[in-house]
């Protein structure tokens, strides 16, 4: 058995949407009131409360380069329109990375907790703390009857967002997977790409997330997504067993490809990674390879365009960018 599920369930995040009362949205705030919302949420939480909160590096946007602006995107520690907030963009980031504080984005602050595996509940425990804390120290945009306020009317209520991010190859495979996200969209959950709204889906990896924020409470939209991600964990390990036991030569021919092709190829584009890294993983999972599941989503997000040319210390060009993803790939997934 996989801990907190993760042959399925790569990550849990919590994010909860707050503004600052009297302030304006982001979207008309000006310079003077943008550094004020910094100061309240740097001087929380880098100020008397880090062991309540934790160890947390500060990082002003307009100071990143855009090498360094993209891997904070690609390890989903901020957001895309955060990173294109070089004027007034701000994020705390947890030494550990499973905590972010974004400020200035679409609303004042966006605490986001990420946690491997299914563990919806823990992710929430530490956003809500720290959410306590900021209370400590001002006062919320708040209305008794609507409840937080938020600059998207989609946000209002709880302004809560929980989503998972889970990895469906053999749903996929096997031609099940339509049906299941048609009736997830169904039932109120958003069915969304490996970097959220308006992402491609890669490697038959999709976030699930809550469309509804309003009218329930947070346990409830929390114990909601864990009961349909249930369900899809037990679909997902049925459908691969099935999988395996009818077509056992094809499955092992299909994952020893995809590994051959990672472990030698000199020239890699992301997608064509990500379609290949999605066979090794369900191998990994059936233990027809002995490559770690947690190594393998390591690789998936160095290998992500703003990563690789971190890591290579350098910008890249597209084609150089594919032969050192080839290169790296091929070093990591043989253990050398």
């Amino acid at each position: 058995m996989f801990e907190y599920d993760t042959d399925v369930v790569m990550s849990s995040r919590i994010r909860l949407a707050r503004n600052i009362k009297d302030i304006p949205f982001p979207s008309i705030i000006d310079d003077e009131s943008s550094l004020k919302v910094i100061n309240i949420v740097k001087n929380t939480l880098i100020g008397n409360n880090l062991d309540k909160a934790g160890d947390f590096k500060e990082y002003y946007i307009g100071k990143l380069d855009v090498i360094e602006r993209q891997s904070l995107v690609e390890k989903h520690l901020i957001s895309p329109d955060l990173s294109q907030n070089t004027k007034n963009g701000y994020v705390l980031i947890k030494d550990d990375n499973s905590v972010s504080i974004m400020v200035n984005e679409e609303d004042h602050v966006r605490i986001q907790c990420i946690l491997k595996g299914l563990r919806l509940n823990d992710a929430w425990d530490i956003a809500d703390r720290i959410d306590d804390l900021i209370e400590e120290n001002t006062d919320y945009a708040f209305d008794e009857k609507i409840g937080y306020l938020t600059a998207c009317p989609t946000n209002v209520g709880t302004g809560l967002r929980a989503s998972v991010m889970v990895h469906l190859p053999s749903l996929t495979i096997t031609g099940q997977l339509n049906n299941i996200l048609n009736s997830v969209s169904k039932i109120g959950m958003a069915v969304r790409g490996l970097y959220g709204e308006g992402s491609q889906v890669l490697g038959d990896i999709y976030q699930l997330s809550n469309q509804i924020t309003l009218g329930q409470s947070e346990k409830e939209i929390i114990e909601n997504i864990e009961g349909v991600v249930k369900q899809i964990i037990a679909s997902e390990r049925k459908a691969r067993s099935e999988l395996y036991e009818k077509q056992k030569i094809q499955l092992e021919d299909r994952v020893g490809r995809a590994f051959g092709l990672l472990s030698n190829a000199k020239v890699m584009t992301t997608k064509e990674y990500m379609s290949l890294i999605s066979d090794v993983r369900l191998g990994s999972v059936l233990g027809i390879l002995n490559v770690d599941i947690n190594k393998i989503d390591e690789i998936t997000t160095n290998i992500q365009p703003g990563n690789l040319q971190k890591i290579f210390k350098e910008q890249l060009d597209p084609f150089v960018r594919d032969v050192k993803r080839a290169e790296y790939v091929t070093k990591q997934i043989k253990g050398n």
